[in-house]
Formats: structure tokens, C-alpha cells, sequence
């Protein structure tokens, strides 16, 4: 926080010269300059407005405060949504880049099945010679 951000002001709505709303006012004061960074440098998001400023002001502070609380969350449900997306996908192409293991201990076809595949090939093949 910056020396000249907390020096004590009037209210930027209400000309408040309350010394104890000194941080609120600094913070109004950045919200009408659409500096929010500044704003939440200022503690936009911890501090209590100015006991002595008009109602309005601290209909404001709160408005703003309120806003960037849901903008927060809203940013954290879609980093946690893109991360859901990210494992579903991945586990998506491990399960069709890994093809079923064969089994050693079981042949592909029975015996009999795979004596009548080679037979059927070799009759294809001496057709087509």
C-alpha cells in the first residue's frame, strides 16, 4: 500500500473527512478511477467501509466488493472445470492409445478354428495364383 494511497482524503462520493475511513475512502476513490488492482492493493476485499460516509458510499464498497468475490470464484469453477475436462481427456486417450494386452496364457483362437483360418488362406492364396 502506498503512502499517497492511504493519506487521509475526503470520501470520493460523499466528501467524508472521517479519519477512520481513511483505507475505505482510498479504495472508493480507486474504484472511480477503474483501478481495481490498486483498489484490492488497498484491501478492496478486507476492509469495512467508513462509519461515517453516507450510505451510498458503503452500498458502493460492498457492491464492488461483492462483484469481485463472485469474479474470483467464477475464475476458480473454470480453472477446476478446464482441469476436469484436462484428466477426462487424458484418461480418454490412455484408454484408446493402450490396446488390450493379449494373453499369454490363451491362444486367440481355439486349435480347431485356427487350423481352419490357415486352410481357408492358403485356398485364397493358390486361387489368386
Amino acid at each position: 500500500m502506498s503512502a499517497a494511497a492511504m493519506m487521509p482524503g475526503p470520501c470520493h462520493d460523499c466528501r467524508c473527512t472521517a479519519p477512520e475511513g481513511a483505507q475505505a475512502h482510498a479504495i472508493l476513490d480507486a474504484l472511480a478511477r477503474d483501478d481495481l488492482d490498486t483498489a484490492l492493493t488497498l484491501g478492496l476485499l478486507e476492509t469495512a467501509a467508513c462509519p461515517a460516509c453516507a450510505s451510498a458510499c458503503r452500498q458502493r464498497l460492498q457492491d464492488a466488493r461483492t462483484a469481485r468475490l463472485r469474479a474470483l470464484a467464477a475464475r476458480e469453477r473454470h480453472r477446476a472445470r478446464t482441469a476436469r475436462l484436462q484428466r477426462i481427456a487424458a484418461r480418454r486417450a490412455a484408454a484408446r492409445a493402450a490396446p488390450p494386452a493379449p494373453s499369454s496364457s490363451a491362444p486367440a483362437l481355439p486349435p480347431a478354428a485356427a487350423a481352419a483360418l490357415a486352410r481357408a488362406l492358403e485356398k485364397a492364396r493358390a486361387r489368386r495364383s
